[in-house]
């Protein structure tokens, strides 16, 4: 199993639950307002006057073959509209009740 960490500007927020569901991920949990800055570039998502926008943030638990397929359909989106802002993390995960 892995996780994935997926942070991302609001206006992806549908699409990505779409594409969790068509791709059988049924659990997750997300955060709907989270503020930070991209490492490369992009606009900062503060959530103030001066940057308005704000972010969200889903983490998802997978199977290992579901990975590769989730990663590519994001970075797709990703491509897509670039200032906007999506990021996907990979972990593994050792245990769960």
């Amino acid at each position: 199993m892995k996780s994935i960490l997926i942070t991302f500007d609001q206006a992806h927020y549908e699409s990505i639950v779409t594409l969790l569901e068509k791709s059988n991920c049924r659990g997750f949990t997300a955060w709907n307002e989270v503020q930070g800055r991209g490492s490369r570039s992009g606009e900062p998502h503060y959530g103030t006057h001066a940057w308005p926008s704000l972010a969200s943030a889903i983490i998802t638990i997978v199977e290992d073959h579901r990975v590769k397929t989730l990663l590519d359909a994001l970075k797709a989106m990703d491509d897509e509209s670039p200032k906007l802002g999506l990021r996907a993390f990979v972990w593994n995960i050792e245990a769960s009740i």
